[in-house]
């Protein structure tokens, strides 16, 4: 019984042991690609920055000026952009910005989605969700032609009046261990709007008008924010996993070290029963 015990035993560190050979190399993977992503991260900045910087310059140098993508409606119907992942195994980074997306509805009714990474699309879709759009296998490695083409299509649905409001909901990448699911409003594009014009003076003319440049500059400033937030999404992403196959590999090793104590243990016991055997038939014979 000892002995089939440990033969037990033996299988469970193996299976255990390379389980822990499986998550150590997901967690090698993760790192490099967070690496990655970081880097990305930082390149993209700059640009978001300098578009997010010549709207401001425009609102803030010229006067009376209307655009329908800077004036706030009446909110009917909301669209939310998603950003979850393709993959799992990243502990509870699609359960957080899924639960923060449903805190935020009014209604079911009312809101229309474009989901980016299958986590996303599979819940809202299971759920009845009025989904315009998914984009997959893309959460990892996002492009700028596809936050184009996401961002094209959130700009269609606000032009034709089929929402009012436009926001993205993705993972803000604080640190490597800290990240933040967040919900930011992209049109109405009214948050640009907000700054302060006093003591500005008018220095640019801008041909044929500022409103024409908005027509480019707006889109822009949606498309690079999308972009953008998918590569928050893609670092916190990366950060979330190599964090639980971290935390998975350390329970392994806890897992292994307790079966190894098991197993000394009902190895102690097998050989004392043999000596107790042995000198039990050795006092019989006397």
């Amino acid at each position: 019984m000892a002995k089939e015990s440990m033969q037990d035993i033996k299988r469970r560190i193996k299976s255990v042991g390379s389980t822990k050979q499986i998550t150590n190399a997901m967690e090698l993977v993760s790192s490099s690609k967070l690496k990655k992503a970081r880097k990305r991260l930082a390149k993209t900045e700059p640009y978001f920055l300098t578009v997010s910087r010549s709207i401001k310059d425009i609102l803030a140098t010229s006067r009376g000026i209307s655009h329908p993508m800077l004036e706030k409606r009446e909110v009917k119907n909301r669209c939310y952009i998603i950003v979850t992942s393709d993959r799992g195994l990243c502990g509870g980074y699609n359960v957080n910005i899924i639960k923060k997306v449903e805190s935020d509805l009014e209604s079911k009714e009312n809101t229309k989605m474009i989901t980016i990474g299958q986590k996303g699309r599979s819940h809202f879709n299971r759920r009845n969700y009025d989904v315009k759009g998914s984009f997959v296998n893309i959460s990892e490695d996002p492009t700028f032609m596809d936050a184009t083409q996401i961002g094209n299509m959130a700009l269609k649905l606000y032009e034709k009046g089929e929402v009012d409001e436009v926001n993205i909901a993705y993972t803000q990448f604080k640190s490597t261990i800290n990240h933040e699911p967040t919900i930011l409003k992209l049109l109405p594009a009214e948050s640009i709007a907000k700054e302060d014009t006093e003591g500005k003076r008018i220095l640019t003319e801008y041909e044929p008008s500022p409103e024409v440049v908005l027509d480019y500059l707006i889109p822009k400033y949606i498309r690079s924010t999308i972009y953008g937030a998918m590569i928050e999404s893609s670092a916190s992403e990366q950060g979330a996993r190599r964090m639980a196959m971290e935390s998975a590999t350390e329970n392994a090793q806890e897992m292994i070290d307790d079966l190894n104590l098991k197993y000394n243990r009902a190895r102690q016991a097998a050989i004392t029963q043999e000596i107790a055997e042995i000198v039990g038939g050795a006092e019989a014979l006397k």
